[in-house]
């Protein structure tokens, strides 16, 4: 698969750091006290809070066993409220999953950075959720820590 990111691809050659085939999503992504991840049930205006707190365009939900059941974006509160016709007091008293994306493009923690890369740019998103094989999610990849560890290399030494 080609890359969709290919000024970061050239990064390798340029800075002659390791390849980031031999590096792996778990080596940098967010943990799951540094990303917002709420329950189904969670309020809209939680979700909102908690973006802005943690300064993420994303959301994480998970059911009671920490299974991943959709995500909620900064691109997803532009698209329902301009085709949501209610008032914004309503909207925000939502169930977050109410206006989630179901069915999420998701990578797992032994995938490499490259893969991951690949995922993101031809995806077009900025955030990748991390599952195990049971799809439980254990973290987020955000497209700055991991152009930041490609920048730096002793990070993923």
């Amino acid at each position: 698969m080609k890359c969709a990111w290919p000024c970061l691809k050239s990064l390798e050659t340029t800075m002659s750091i390791p390849p980031i085939e031999s590096s792996k999503v778990s080596d940098v992504a967010l943990g799951l006290d540094d990303f917002p991840v709420l329950a189904p049930t969670d309020l809209l205006k939680t979700a909102l809070e908690q973006m802005t707190a943690k300064r993420l365009g994303i959301v994480c939900i998970v059911d009671e066993n920490g299974v991943l059941q959709g995500v909620f974006t900064d691109g997803d509160i532009r698209r329902h409220l301009l085709s949501v016709q209610r008032p914004f007091s309503a909207f925000f008293a939502d169930d977050v999953i109410d206006h989630a994306e179901l069915d999420p493009t998701t990578v797992q923690g032994d995938a490499s950075l490259d893969e991951a890369l690949d995922l993101m740019g031809h995806s077009r998103i900025w955030d990748l959720p991390v599952v195990d094989g049971r799809g439980h999610l254990i973290g987020l990849l955000h497209l700055h820590p991991l152009v930041n560890a490609l920048r730096q290399p002793e990070s993923r030494a």
